[in-house]
């Protein structure tokens, strides 16, 4: 049950049909949760690319209208359901991107957040209990919204999967959320981030942040990366791009390396000649964020380490349309709203 104390409504930022422009703030009762439910008070969410791709055209998938974008919140719990043992009041928590992914394979009723899955763009949400994880000591909300797309795929990418070491190169493109991350997580471990950018302020920007090499986009980075290796190559690859950028990843990677392909920028297709392939021994894997164990790990990263994530804006309640302008535009961090 909700106390008296709790209040009677919430705001919600939804949109009845695709497009940015149909973005529409209502007002609703807040839910009571239900079993195995906790309602929590959204303190801050962060937007994701994907949280653009969705509001145009859904990717593809078949959505209920009116739905309610963004994925990414932290906040803390009011009000728990009947059976509810993870949680109390009081308790700073994030949400999961994948309800249901607990750990190991993913299950196929497992389903994101932020559509289909119920949207954080709320001033409060009901969650099921176990698509939760407990917030970062050392982060504020803003920061600690970043977490769970942004820092869990850069993480689930080079350390669950990958198993990342000190002392191995990695090859990252771009300098959006997942890349700025991976920066981060690698110089964690103690490895080599080498970017690749076409821009050359944000060049400079992550080298300040801790990559150890900044290349030009229209360079022949895949020569260049093979001679800052002593010729062997990187380990792993975040290929944020797709396209007939996977060919070039390809030739920068060293025999038996892996390359975590993550983003589409340059289209949802991927090229690159066999013979890389084959002659490298290359593993190439999908990476769709991860589970709810590899978020509790990278929270207590964070926590040991003072992982500081980087923010490019924040914005309030009032100012969504203008924080998904800033995402549009391009931004070296994460844009963020705070309720």
């Amino acid at each position: 049950m909700i106390d008296s104390t709790l209040p009677s409504t919430l705001q919600r930022w939804q949109l009845p049909r695709f497009g940015l422009p149909h973005l529409e703030r209502v007002q609703t009762p807040v839910p009571a949760p239900a079993p195995h439910q906790i309602l929590v008070r959204t303190e801050a969410v962060a937007l994701n690319y994907r949280d653009l791709l969705m509001a145009r055209d859904g990717m593809g998938m078949a959505l209920s209208f009116p739905f309610t974008p963004a994925s990414d919140l932290a906040g803390t719990v009011l009000a728990v359901g009947e059976g509810v043992t993870r949680w109390q009041p009081g308790d700073r928590v994030l949400s999961t991107f994948w309800g249901g992914w607990l750990d190991g394979e993913r299950p196929a009723s497992a389903v994101p957040l932020g559509a289909p899955g119920p949207g954080m763009l709320a001033s409060h949400v009901l969650l099921d209990a176990d698509w939760a994880v407990a917030a970062p000591h050392t982060l504020d909300a803003a920061a600690a919204s970043t977490l769970p797309i942004a820092g869990l795929t850069a993480w689930f990418a080079l350390v669950e999967t990958g198993g990342l070491r000190a002392g191995q190169a990695v090859l990252i493109h771009g300098t959006g959320g997942v890349a700025l991350f991976g920066v981060q997580v690698a110089r964690l471990h103690g490895a080599m981030p080498i970017v690749v950018s076409g821009d050359a302020a944000k060049r400079e920007q992550v080298l300040a942040l801790g990559a150890t090499h900044a290349l030009a986009r229209d360079a022949d980075w895949p020569a260049q990366v093979r001679a800052l290796t002593g010729g062997s190559g990187a380990d792993q690859v975040l290929e944020t791009v797709g396209g007939a950028n996977l060919g070039r990843s390809l030739q920068a990677l060293r025999a038996g390396g892996r390359v975590s392909v993550i983003g589409t920028l340059a289209g949802d297709t991927v090229s690159g000649s066999v013979y890389d392939f084959l002659r490298g021994r290359a593993t190439v894997q999908g990476i769709s964020v991860g589970h709810r164990r590899a978020l509790e790990e990278l929270v207590r990263a964070v926590d040991a380490n003072g992982l500081e994530p980087v923010i490019a804006g924040e914005y309030t309640a009032d100012e969504v349309p203008a924080a998904f302008a800033h995402l549009e535009r391009g931004a070296f961090g994460k844009v963020v709203v705070r309720f």
